[in-house]
């Protein structure tokens, strides 16, 4: 699914950055299997997911065959406006046998700004074109009246048609790869295989787990505080308590800051997935991820906080900056816990690059290395934690836009010294060729 998204999208975003993800979930919502994309997308899916299963179900919406539902509200999807989802209902013999979803960010969504992503934003709504739950495609038959409404509404037409198409043939190769192995099989094996994939996965990680607590002689609550610059309110708290038993994860975020008149808060979907991150990263890297992980940890951010917003507060920079945030504060707790897994704190951003004019909207993160590890120094130039996309190649990026970069290189002794320093954080000049 992942291969076919990259190979037809459109966008340089998509296409080369790879902002991305993947995921097939059971006939209920349950992720049971998902490519290794983005980190806020996946670790977000199994919240969004479930969402837009809960709002079909409540709002009556009929799923049939050929159905795809498209959304990009961030409370129900769990990210940003920018990361529309989509999610193809997927029947056999005329019953409901999985759903394939798939999440990318578009370039532009509408909003005050180009890129969609505006850091004086006091409201979702003026963020961009807030879209709920819809069929975009019925009965294998494309709304194009629906698709052009969303078209007039985003700087880059051209781009949003082309990735969303890209979206819908990822999900057809899902639906087709899903109908080979029930033809070579059957229904009850798949079934069976979604719960061994599952259970495998819950069984690993209490493993694993009551491993590495023994181990460390860990269980406990561990408690680690700290900060996010807001313009108008001073410092925002994310307070973290994390108590760790022999078999099971509790992460609570109750004493953080109430949401704000900012683009800092972090839908609750976010949250999880920056919390599921960290955890994994020093439980097991390289452990499988789905829906049995989430048997074993339990998450709490307190509604109306800057973790778990009430609608319509602005959200975009919680899912770029404040996610980042979160990743530090649950791995200083658990610093604390297992002192010699954690590494040093990295850039604490995404680092969003944002700028465009009339019918163009260019989009970059750049790679600020991560912290240095235990071990050995952190590594260059690259994405850390909550993104974990390319860089848009400068042969791309002047094809695509009316800009030229100068330079485009590691900045020198632009990492922490220590025992092991820090990676080093790309640095890039340009220059516009015209007016915006």
């Amino acid at each position: 699914m992942g291969v076919v998204l990259r190979r037809t999208a459109f966008s340089p975003n998509i296409r080369d950055r790879l902002d991305f993800s993947c995921a097939i979930l059971t006939p209920v919502g349950d992720l049971v299997a998902q490519a290794e994309h983005i980190p806020v997308h996946l670790g977000s899916m199994v919240v969004g997911a479930k969402n837009i299963i809960t709002w079909i179900n409540e709002h009556k919406m009929n799923l049939e065959a050929g159905d795809i539902v498209l959304s990009n509200d961030p409370y129900i999807v769990g990210t940003h406006l920018n990361d529309v989802m989509l999610l193809k209902p997927v029947f056999y013999e005329d019953k409901l046998v999985a759903y394939m979803v798939n999440k990318a960010h578009h370039v532009d969504i509408g909003g005050k700004v180009p890129g969609s992503i505006s850091v004086d934003a006091e409201s979702l709504y003026e963020e961009g074109f807030v879209i709920e739950p819809i069929k975009i495609v019925e009965r294998n038959v494309i709304r194009k009246d629906l698709l052009r409404k969303i078209m007039d509404n985003v700087r880059t037409p051209k781009y949003f048609k082309g990735d969303i198409m890209a979206q819908i043939a990822s999900l057809k190769t899902g639906e087709t790869r899903l109908m080979e192995l029930l033809s070579k099989y059957n229904l009850e094996v798949l079934y069976k295989s979604y719960n061994e994939i599952i259970g495998y996965t819950e069984r690993y990680t209490r493993s694993v787990l009551g491993k590495l607590i023994s181990k460390y002689n860990a269980v406990g609550e561990y408690m680690a505080t700290d900060y996010l610059e807001s313009r108008k309110h001073g410092l925002l708290k994310i307070n973290a308590r994390i108590i760790l038993q022999e078999d099971n994860i509790v992460v609570d975020y109750s004493g953080s800051s109430m949401q704000v008149k900012e683009p800092l808060n972090a839908v609750y979907g976010v949250t999880v997935a920056a919390t599921t991150y960290a955890l994994k990263t020093i439980i097991d890297p390289n452990m499988p991820m789905n829906q049995g992980f989430y048997r074993v940890v339990s998450i709490n951010a307190p509604k109306g906080s800057i973790l778990n917003p009430m609608p319509p507060a602005p959200v975009a920079g919680g899912n770029l900056e404040t996610s980042q945030r979160i990743v530090d504060v649950v791995h200083l707790a658990l610093s604390k816990a297992f002192p010699d897994k954690v590494p040093a704190a990295s850039c604490g951003t995404m680092t969003n690059v944002l700028f465009g004019g009339r019918n163009w909207a260019f989009y970059e993160t750049i790679g600020c290395g991560s912290g240095a590890r235990p071990f050995s120094d952190g590594i260059d130039g690259v994405h850390t934690n909550m993104t974990n996309t390319l860089n848009t190649p400068i042969e791309i990026a002047e094809r695509e836009y009316p800009i030229l970069f100068v330079a485009y290189e590691l900045r020198r002794d632009s990492c922490g010294p220590g025992r092991h320093r820090g990676g080093l954080v790309l640095s890039g000049h340009l220059r516009f060729l015209r007016m915006m």
